[in-house]
């Protein structure tokens, strides 16, 4: 569990760092940049450099949206690979310690002291647990059974392997698919259960970044994008450009593609439809309504703040994660390990008897010498 919170957590909080809010050069702050030139052509309907500022401003609000889609996509990329790096590691561990089982009985048997291997192979199956919530049952014999998301990865000296069944191709890309995982092993193959049934630890949070967090991230920008094309669009349309012809669509925005296809579709500024009189009118009105229309701030404020809030849950579960871990560790370690206490009473128990043994030898000496060497000589 800590190796998943704290790996939901870093990836997040990347993805957190890129959104740049709240600050000057972020989204929100380009909507609100975007409302205020808007407010400054409907107080000078006729001024070019106020036509101007509203193009920009509106150019920027587009490009700002479009990066942060790009921050998302390289990141769904970054965790593609991860999931491939993690799914190869495991295989790998597995492997390892299928291995140590074989190695462990062997020595057993041969009545060679294993106590080096079995630490090895706990080390692997921690490791295991880390990278996949994976669960190990000791046997019968002293063989470790290791299962991942309810299906045996490692049975005795064999080892499965888990491939990504779909959802990602070995160059980690995007294949279109969900993402799933599958176990091959001698004993069968088995397709892995999704969501929290499936695998945990470093590569059910991955998974769940790329299933869930980021797609959702990604749909609320596409939400905010569509709202800020549509309204502003509309109100453009309700109003009438410099020329007094009526108004055209200031972005252009398809939905099959979402928020990265976000652009400004006018370049000249004489094209806004501030007017909301006909016949070039010098009125400010339909820009006034445009500084207004849509909820797209609100939304994407509510969107950020969703993100923030679930990097400080996160933040706080890993605290306690890695509190309630560090002690089963030591609770474990206290159990597994060497009592300072009876070893000391061994040593001094150890040390008396060889102190004995050595008087012994001595005295021994010493009566041989007697026997071999003086017996005879007094008179001499």
């Amino acid at each position: 569990m800590l190796a998943y919170l704290s790996t939901s957590r870093t990836i997040l909080a990347r993805v957190e760092a890129g959104v740049g809010e709240p600050g000057p050069n972020g989204v929100h702050a380009a909507m609100l940049d975007l409302r205020n030139a808007w407010q400054d052509l409907s107080l000078n309907p006729g001024g070019t450099a106020a036509r101007q500022q509203v193009l920009g401003r509106a150019e920027t609000l587009a490009q700002a949206l479009r990066m942060q889609v790009g921050n998302v996509t390289r990141e769904e990329a970054d965790q593609r690979v991860h999931a491939n790096s993690l799914v190869s590691e495991i295989d790998t561990a597995a492997s390892g310690l299928a291995a140590l089982n074989h190695d462990i009985l062997v020595t057993e048997q041969n009545g060679t002291d294993a106590g080096v291997l079995r630490d090895r192979r706990d080390q692997l199956a921690l490791r295991l647990a880390e990278l996949a919530g994976a669960v190990t049952t000791i046997e019968p014999d002293g063989q470790y059974t290791v299962a991942v998301g309810g299906t045996t990865l490692v049975q005795g000296k064999e080892a499965g392997a888990l491939v990504v069944a779909s959802g990602i191709t070995p160059a980690g890309d995007a294949d279109g698919s969900a993402i799933s995982y599958r176990v091959d092993a001698s004993w069968g193959s088995t397709v892995l259960p999704t969501g929290s049934a499936g695998p945990g630890g470093e590569l059910g949070a991955v998974t769940e970044v790329l299933t869930t967090t980021l797609p959702a991230y990604r749909a609320g920008l596409d939400a905010v994008a569509a709202d800020l094309a549509a309204s502003v669009n509309a109100q453009q349309a309700a109003g009438y450009d410099a020329s007094g012809a009526p108004g055209v669509p200031l972005f252009t925005y398809d939905p099959l593609v979402g928020a990265a296809s976000l652009q400004v579709a006018i370049t000249d500024p004489a094209q806004l439809a501030a007017s909301s009189l006909p016949g070039g009118a010098l009125d400010g009105g339909n820009a006034d309504l445009l500084s207004r229309v849509g909820t797209y701030p609100d939304a994407y404020q509510r969107l950020v703040n969703g993100l923030g809030t679930e990097v400080a849950a996160l933040e706080r579960r890993t605290a306690n994660q890695a509190s309630l871990s560090g002690a089963l560790d030591d609770a474990r370690e206290q159990q597994a390990g060497v009592s300072l206490d009876e070893e000391t009473v061994n040593m001094v128990a150890a040390q008396r008897a060889y102190e004995a043994a050595a008087r012994l030898m001595t005295t021994l000496d010493e009566v041989l010498d007697t026997l071999i060497n003086r017996t005879g000589l007094v008179g001499r």
